[in-house]
Parts: structure tokens; C-alpha cells; sequence
């Protein structure tokens, strides 16, 4: 039997030496069946004959039915194989019931809001201690302290602050727990006091300097801090603003009007 043998020689990085030998059958004839994969191949016949490995053979109909019917008198059948489907027969197979003959109703039914008890008239929130500076932090608490929830949610979603998405999500929690726990009304919340607090730990990193000095680099930490109370909605206090400027107009132009001249001086005053 004529075969082919490669040897390959490689040193790995522990410097050892691995030898590979590639074994090829010989070549068989044209027409002759090939197997990709075949766990059976390497195993002798001996083996094979002593433990009764051959490949399953596709078993005929006869004996599908034949095992079938032996499982079915040990009481061992498919559920599947027992149950049988049978169309009902006559004029009133074809009849609907009186309850399918009635229209679906398409739109969903509303359920019953639930009334949840009020416990208090305002709902204190704050976010966690995180890594910014107290001074950015107020700048973002000013810009909300007083508006309405809605509208200062709005303004942290397209805010450019990198704090923003956090004050974000924190409104919308507080939010969220007010109407939830507190049965405060979500459309007429105010923002009506923040404040920031400073971190209790500040991180101190060593800043190394010119000459052999060294300085502290402080990291400060804060968080924001929120009380949220039913007031005027934006609407409401729009209106406000325009009721008082209104109030303060006297007249739609400048009127001159005959009054006396007091304390006149002894003379003229230009």
C-alpha cells in the first residue's frame, strides 16, 4: 500500500520541537463513494462486530406500523396518534353560534382610573454623589428651580451639559414617585426648590511639579438635590406674565396733563 507522508517540523515559543504526521489514503477510483465525516472509519471491524456499531438503516412502513401497534397494545401510544379530529355532520355545522354571529368590539374598554390616597403635598428627590464640580452642578439647578417638570425635563434632554442625562432621569423618577406614592397630580408639578451639596469624600490625586515639587489635585464630587410641588402649569403662568404686563400699561401713548407747577424755583431751570 503506497501513501504519502508529510512531516512538518515546528519549535514553539517554549522551544520545543512538535511533529505533525499527515497520513493520506491511497486515491480510490472514480465512482467510488466518499464520506466527509465518519467517526466509524478508524474503527477496526473487529471492534465494530464485537459491539455492534453499524449505521441505522431507514426502517420500512410495515415496521413503523408494526411498532405502532405493539406500543399501542402495551398502552404506550403518542397522545397525537390517539386523538382523532371529526368535523360535526348536518345544517348546523355550518351555522355560526349566536355568540360569534356578534360584532367584536374593536375599540379597547377603558379601565377605572385608580384614586390613590394623597400622603402630603410635596415630594423631596436626589440624584446620587457623583464626580462634578458644585459650581457646574448649581448652574444646572438654577436653570430648572421653578419651571414645571415637563418643561424642565425638556430642558435637560437638549441641554449639552454632560450632567444633564443624569438630572434627566432623576426628574422623571421624581416625577414618576410623586404621582406614584405621594398621589400628587403629574400635569401640575412644579420644581419648586433644588440646591447642591458637596461630596463628603473628595478624591486627592498627586500633581507633580517643576524642581522636585508636588501638588494635590482635588476631584470634587456633588449632587442635586429637588422638591417637587403642585403649582401654576406653563400655560398658567404665561398668562400671569401677560395679565401683569398688561396691567402696567396707562395709556397707549404719552397724554400731556394740566397740573400745577409746585414749589416753582426763582428762576428758570435750564
Amino acid at each position: 500500500m503506497m501513501q504519502s507522508r508529510l512531516k512538518v517540523l515546528a519549535s514553539s515559543h517554549f522551544s520545543r520541537r512538535v511533529q505533525w504526521q499527515l497520513f493520506h489514503s491511497p486515491a480510490k477510483p472514480v465512482g467510488a463513494r466518499y464520506y466527509a465525516i465518519n467517526p466509524f472509519n478508524w474503527v477496526p471491524d473487529k471492534v465494530k462486530e464485537k459491539f455492534g456499531m453499524k449505521m441505522r438503516e431507514a426502517e420500512s412502513e410495515e415496521e413503523v406500523a408494526a411498532a405502532k401497534k405493539e406500543a399501542e397494545q402495551r398502552g404506550e401510544s403518542s397522545i397525537f396518534e390517539t386523538v382523532t379530529v371529526t368535523e360535526p355532520e348536518g345544517p348546523e355545522s355550518s351555522t355560526p353560534s349566536p355568540d360569534m354571529a356578534k360584532p367584536l368590539d374593536a375599540s379597547p374598554k377603558e379601565e377605572p382610573a385608580v384614586q390613590i390616597e394623597r400622603k402630603g403635598d410635596s415630594h423631596k428627590y436626589s440624584t446620587a454623589v457623583f464626580k462634578i464640580s458644585h459650581r457646574k452642578l448649581n448652574m444646572i439647578g438654577r436653570q430648572i428651580s421653578g419651571k414645571p417638570i415637563n418643561h424642565a425635563i425638556l430642558q435637560m434632554q437638549f441641554s449639552e451639559k454632560r450632567a444633564s442625562t443624569r438630572i434627566m432621569n432623576m426628574l422623571a423618577t421624581a416625577r414618576d414617585h410623586a404621582v406614584r406614592y405621594k398621589g400628587l397630580d403629574g400635569q401640575r408639578l412644579v420644581v419648586a426648590e433644588s440646591w447642591v451639596s458637596k461630596g463628603k469624600h473628595n478624591r486627592k490625586r498627586l500633581e507633580p511639579k517643576g524642581r522636585g515639587h508636588v501638588g494635590v489635585q482635588v476631584h470634587p464630587q456633588a449632587k442635586l438635590s429637588v422638591v417637587l410641588k403642585e403649582g401654576r402649569t406653563l400655560e398658567e403662568q404665561k398668562a400671569k406674565e401677560k395679565a401683569f404686563k398688561l396691567k402696567r400699561i396707562v395709556s397707549a401713548a404719552v397724554t400731556r396733563e394740566d397740573k400745577p407747577i409746585r414749589n416753582p424755583g426763582a428762576m428758570w431751570a435750564w
